[in-house]
């Protein structure tokens, strides 16, 4: 599989993982620079020897043959797999001139050799040179450190300060420089998919004009050049959308990287000085060093990042107690003691800061007070997908067909922002925004009225076609043929609650007419996906790997457009339940439970007891109020009770986008997975328990439940309803 995505966050733990895998990117930039430099010196050749072109051609037709592109990210894109295999097509198309004896060789130097040198020396050699400012850096930061944890405790304060800021400088100065070497590496390997293959298509071009009997040769390669020509460029595309993506999350990460870290499966990890006595005192050595909650488990890794390598076995222990050590009881800071289970002795470890050593104690539940900086971030937009929501989007619709249908680059051409937002102040007010008129006034510019459409959807609580699913699209879009994935898109978008669904299909409908006109308005189907792709599908959680799946966003959009009417007016194969959809899932191979990118987040805070009671009560009896206000065929019904949609109930209103075929309140549910407990809110239970109690939580994603007298919340893709 490709090589595996360099995460920001990983440079400030700067593991031993995190080395491996950037030792296998810069094996790859050295495996290209390599090959560049054979393949430079081949076309040189071919240039300067026609006599020699017989055996030139055949060389280098076999170094094209021989190398084979990595991807970064566990799929490529037909585009991507197109460029890949065009070394191979390239190949054979060299093979057959040389058959036909083929010697003209005109323009090859500015076409083909100047912008691979360009490329070897303008980005690979930057890479090259960031690397060893790296190097240099990581040296240096090593060094300081370790000077810097040796210092006694008993100096003068004023002197441990300024030791203190002296540390945090070269920290921050080795973290900025490790985030540019990662962004330069990732960049580079980037690049490579266009900038190397499209000089190669340069050079043959420039082969098909010049040699009067390649013409039938040049005939048959067109389809093939149109189509990596196509493919290039939507690679290019993709690829400077992702780039400006990346650089914003780097920027992120600078300005404050601790609300930017990677979910990880350890309570707490990093690297600690571990004592270790010997024969003639005693040593600190340096180890990587991470902690499970639940299993109390203890693991360290002796490492140096200087010599980039392990300095002995890993350990692992069962912790018993953590205590913080006295300063005047050692000449070491920040130091704390561990006792195990299954070792004798007292561990003494030495955190790299006093905020380290706090946070590795709270972690192991240590004699050090914890504050809970836990703050809910979670900011609601003021979009909704309520009538004003979709009076809004009509009326940009109906602007945008009506007066700017063939604009030159609609849609991606922005508007002016604060015009944009004047805009959206008039269409979300609440005294304009129920008015019958359906017509923006001709003085808002189109481009205005195309971002404030794009604007709106992002301001909606969660993306359009939710959180939830956006793994399952991106796993459809990454499927082998076209038909699989029309067909799971397909079924996917018809789970989706039914306003999203609506909105989606008033969406799609008028991309379609726009691509329709796409050329007066050169806004193709690729060009509308790479601008609605991460609006309508952008993930939970911001990370370089999620940002490298913006080329299959595109593709679902792609596929939407392309597909519309099928897709929206007509039902899937096989409308399947929750549950066959479970089964379908497991008898294909797919046994696993949901990853942690489909497992919902908590976004409220939980709530007491006694005040769950009162709101389920409270959920309890406007649901049924709502449902006996519906007619008696519906009470005597034998199928599942469905939800009124036309209820005012304000608690109801939350339930809704949540599940809205549920709102009887009194339902059990079967788990098909099992799930642990993050959080205090949460219920634990295996694969096969059954709920008592299930109905809609506030949380979005969430079903609360009730497991043997206690009441919590359920994840709603792990259960299917009984």
């Amino acid at each position: 599989m490709g090589l595996p995505a360099l995460e920001f966050s990983d440079c400030c733990l700067d593991s031993p993982h995190f080395r491996e895998t950037l030792k296998s990117h810069e094996a790859e930039l050295d495996k290209t620079n390599k090959f560049i430099k054979e393949l430079l010196k081949d076309g040189k050749s071919l240039v300067g020897a026609l006599k020699n072109l017989s055996s030139a051609k055949r060389k280098f037709a076999d170094s094209l043959n021989e190398f084979k592109f990595q991807c970064i990210g566990d799929a490529e894109t037909d585009d991507e797999m197109c460029i890949a295999r065009s070394l191979q097509e390239f190949a054979t198309v060299l093979r057959n001139l040389e058959d036909e004896r083929m010697r003209m060789i005109e323009n090859a130097s500015d076409v083909l050799i100047t912008p691979l040198e360009k490329f070897r020396k303008e980005q690979i050699g930057a890479a090259k040179e960031a690397k060893k400012k790296y190097d240099k850096e990581t040296e240096k930061y090593c060094g300081i450190l370790e000077k810097h944890l040796n210092l006694s405790s008993k100096k003068k304060e004023s002197q441990l300060q300024e030791a203190d800021s002296q540390v945090d400088l070269v920290r921050q100065h080795f973290y900025e420089v490790s985030l540019e070497y990662v962004f330069k590496v990732q960049e580079v390997q980037e690049r490579k998919m266009f900038e190397f293959v499209e000089p190669l298509l340069a050079f043959l071009q420039g082969l098909f004009t010049f040699y009067h009997h390649g013409y039938e040769l040049a005939k048959d390669f067109s389809d093939f050049k149109t189509q990596l020509t196509i493919s290039i460029q939507n690679t290019r595309n993709r690829f400077e959308g992702t780039r400006s993506e990346v650089e914003s999350l780097m920027k992120k990460m600078k300005e404050n990287p601790l609300e930017h870290k990677t979910i990880s499966p350890y309570s707490m990890e990093g690297y600690l000085y571990v004592q270790e006595k010997r024969h003639f005192g005693t040593s600190w050595v340096k180890h990587y060093c991470t902690y499970q909650r639940d299993s109390k488990q203890i693991t360290m890794v002796p490492f140096d990042q200087k010599s980039g390598g392990k300095g002995g076995e890993d350990e692992s222990v069962t912790l018993k107690s953590c205590t913080r050590r006295k300063t005047d009881s050692i000449e070491k800071r920040f130091c704390f003691d561990v006792e195990a289970v299954d070792r004798p002795g007292v561990i003494t470890m030495q955190a790299l800061s006093e905020e380290d050593r706090r946070l590795w104690m709270e972690a192991m539940d240590g004699r050090e007070p914890v504050y809970n900086s836990n703050k809910d971030s979670q900011s609601e937009g003021t979009a909704q997908l309520d009538s004003i929501g979709f009076s809004i989007i009509r009326k940009c619709i109906h602007a945008v067909e009506t007066r700017g249908i063939n604009e030159q680059g609609l849609y991606r051409i922005v508007g002016v922002n604060s015009r944009v937002q004047k805009l959206l102040s008039v269409l979300m007010d609440p005294k304009t925004a129920s008015e019958t008129e359906v017509d923006i006034c001709a003085e808002w510019e189109i481009k205005t009225i195309t971002s404030a459409l794009k604007t709106y959807l992002r301001m909606l609580p969660g993306p359009l076609m939710m959180y939830q699913f956006q793994r399952s699209f991106i796993k459809a879009a990454k499927l082998e043929n076209q038909e699989s994935r029309v067909s799971e898109i397909h079924s996917l978008v018809h789970r989706l609650p039914e306003k999203n669904r609506q909105m989606l299909q008033l969406l799609m409908n008028h991309l379609a007419n726009v691509a329709n006109n796409h050329k007066q308005n050169l806004m193709t189907v690729a060009n509308l996906g790479v601008v609605f792709g991460p609006t309508l599908l952008r993930p939970q959680e911001e990370t370089v790997a999620a940002i490298m799946d913006i080329k299959f966003q595109n593709i679902v959009i792609e596929i939407l457009i392309e597909n519309h009417e099928k897709i929206f007016n007509t039902v899937p194969d096989l409308p399947l339940t929750n549950a066959q959809l479970h089964l379908s899932r497991k008898k294909s191979g797919d046994s696993k439970p949901p990853s942690c990118s489909e497992r919902p987040l908590t976004l409220f805070h939980a709530i007491q007891s006694t005040e769950k009671h009162e709101q389920r009560n409270s959920i309890i009896n406007s649901s049924l109020e709502s449902v006996s206000s519906n007619t008696n065929s519906i009470l005597n019904s034998s199928s599942s009770l469905q939800p009124n949609m036309n209820s005012s109930d304000p608690d109801l209103d939350v339930l809704k986008p949540t599940r809205p075929s549920s709102l009887t309140p009194f339902r059990k549910a079967k788990a098909l997975y099992a799930c642990k407990a993050e959080h205090d809110s949460e219920l634990s239970f295996t694969a096969g328990t059954v709920f008592d109690n299930v109905h809609p939580s506030q949380e979005p994603g969430w079903l609360e439940g009730t497991l043997n007298g206690k009441t919590g919340l359920i994840p709603e893709n792990y259960v299917e309803f009984l």
